[in-house]
């Protein structure tokens, strides 16, 4: 898939991310490469910080080998591998009050997927209506290159584990509740989490 990016693609690329309910509150443009979230100002350029990066660790901590932990308040997600050891990926995750917490399972994965807002995000943000039909998949989506959707007693619970293409966002709580990961990074978990992967969000 050859996706060219222009100056202009870019722009709507970020007005884009600002719509979709599982992304950042809604910013309001800054001019540039800034953006404002709850009246704190990021550089879009910002490097992340090197301990979000991915990497392997020794793990003692809750769930079985295969198993995904995100902890909301380190801002690391977990591939538990066994024999004291995980895969630690940093993420973005939701504001206050509005992440997902205790067990669910991967119920459904898809690759560069589409984005629709929620009854719920729509009642929220009027604004969002115009995306009623849906945001097609692809780098211009909110959702990233590849998205594993939290499921619960059989239903989609409108959760997901997803890429982002704000990476200054990785270590924040600024989304509307999903858990996002470099876009390189969840195309990672993605290859190695099976559908029905149990997931612990602590």
């Amino acid at each position: 898939m050859n996706h060219e990016f222009t100056r202009r693609k870019l722009l709507w690329i970020g007005m884009t991310l600002t719509a979709s309910g599982c992304v950042s509150a809604p910013p309001g443009l800054a001019p540039r490469d800034l953006v404002e979230v709850d009246g704190v100002t990021y550089d879009r350029r910002a490097q992340i910080d090197p301990q979000y990066r991915r990497q392997r660790v020794r793990y003692r901590g809750a769930g079985e080998p295969g198993s995904i932990v995100v902890n909301t308040d380190d801002k690391f997600l977990y591939l538990v591998e066994g024999d004291g050891w995980a895969t630690r990926y940093g993420v973005g995750v939701g504001q206050a009050g509005l992440s997902l917490k205790g067990n669910a399972t991967v119920g459904h994965k898809a690759e560069w997927p589409s984005w629709t807002p929620t009854e719920n995000m729509m009642r929220r943000k009027p604004r969002l209506v115009q995306y009623a039909s849906g945001v097609p998949g692809g780098p211009d989506n909110p959702l990233g290159a590849r998205a594993l959707y939290l499921y619960r007693g059989g239903k989609d619970t409108m959760f997901r584990v997803h890429g982002t293409n704000e990476p200054w966002s990785i270590g924040r709580a600024v989304s509307s509740g999903c858990v996002r990961l470099l876009n390189d990074d969840v195309i990672d978990l993605y290859n190695r989490t099976p559908v029905g992967t149990s997931v612990v969000i602590i």
